[in-house]
């Protein structure tokens, strides 16, 4: 462990349990037992579990609701943070989340800053005040991580940037470990001849489990398939209402969130994605290490990384459902020859190999510490 004067704020005001979140646990836990002083700043305290006792938490005096709006969770956030650092000048912030503001707060305060983006700009980047912002502040932050090669293309291209690619940490024994253990709720149903369809991710307007849903509803008098979409999120009542209106409750389930998904996902026949965007997902990476043959949406970005230009798996074009049934329906016919796509796949993990992107992490991180 290196012993440094400065301390390492990790900036998360709003902890859920996303891939997000899963980076961030890992991430911390690492950093604690290379430096001896790391921070994290958020309002979501019932997660402390989730990290190294040595880790201290800069969080609210009260305890605030989950509910409580978001932005007003990152104003409060934000607040504690510059109370911390004005006492803490010798501080650098790794952020997470809400990262234009911190980037204004840091540099307000004169205080070296870091930024981790999670998600491709195509998916937010659309209004035009936003745009200009965005543009003007990123550029404002010491360092920029992204987690895709895609993803630091684009944000080259667009910010005129430099820009760190450090893939997600990917720790596959831990996944096929956690894949055997035995879980008592019950996910698909035990009929050898039925197709075990999966899908894992926040139930929100960027996840886009309503393309899936239309595809479901396409495949319904073609074949006999299970559909399990395991999340939580705003979208659930409208998703209910979706699989009640089309008759669809016997084939598709949605299940709450799990802290451990994989002996769901190791019961699957496929996988699928359906996001709108992402960054770089990690439950298509979870599928890959299972061995599961996985069908995405060619959203920007990473699936297409992932799937190594659909040498790894199939992809289909972002909401074109009808695409997505078809390709459903052939993986269902043609098991044993997309076995190849799987393979491939699962032989390429090695870039996202956990111990050499934390030591990524490390490396960028240490000069910002250990000197003055």
């Amino acid at each position: 462990m290196i012993k440094t004067k400065k301390n390492l704020v990790l900036f998360m005001p709003f902890i859920d349990h996303g891939g997000v979140e899963k980076n961030l646990f890992i991430i911390a836990n690492y950093l604690i037992k290379k430096f001896n002083n790391v921070n994290l700043c958020t309002i979501s305290s019932k997660f402390k579990r989730k990290f190294d006792k040595k880790i201290k938490f800069i969080t609210p005096k009260n305890n605030w609701s989950e509910k409580i709006n978001i932005k007003i969770k990152y104003i409060v956030c934000l607040y504690i943070l510059y109370k911390y650092l004005k006492k803490n000048k010798n501080s650098v912030v790794l952020s997470f989340q809400a990262n234009v503001y911190c980037i204004m707060l840091c540099r307000l305060l004169n205080i070296k800053i870091i930024i981790r983006s999670n998600s491709s700009p195509s998916g937010w980047y659309h209004n035009f005040i936003k745009k200009k912002i965005y543009k003007t502040v990123i550029s404002f932050a010491d360092a920029v991580i992204v987690n895709s090669q895609f993803f630091k293309n684009q944000m080259i291209k667009r910010f005129n940037i430099k820009v760190n690619c450090i893939f997600n940490p990917l720790n596959k024994d831990e996944i096929i470990k956690l894949s055997k253990k035995r879980n008592k709720r019950i996910f698909f149903e035990s009929k050898k001849n039925i197709f075990k369809i999966i899908n894992l991710g926040r139930l929100t307007e960027q996840k886009d489990h309503l393309t899936l849903l239309k595809a479901a509803k396409i495949l319904k008098k073609k074949l006999e398939f299970q559909l399990l979409i395991l999340g939580n999120g705003l979208k659930l009542k409208n998703l209910q209402k979706f699989i009640k209106d089309n008759n669809l409750s016997n084939c598709v389930k949605i299940k709450d969130f799990t802290n451990n998904p994989y002996p769901a996902l190791l019961k699957s026949n496929l996988f699928v994605l359906s996001s709108k965007y992402e960054g770089l997902p990690n439950s298509l990476l979870e599928a890959t290490v299972l061995k599961k043959l996985s069908i995405s949406s060619d959203c920007p970005t990473g699936p297409r990384e992932i799937l190594s230009n659909g040498k790894g798996g199939l992809l289909f074009k972002v909401g074109d459902y009808k695409d997505l049934a078809k390709k459903i329906e052939f993986s269902f016919k043609n098991k044993n020859i997309l076995k190849k796509k799987t393979l491939y796949a699962y032989k390429k993990l090695d870039r996202y190999d956990y111990k050499k992107n934390l030591l990524k992490y490390f490396l960028l991180i240490k000069p910002f510490l250990v000197t003055t």
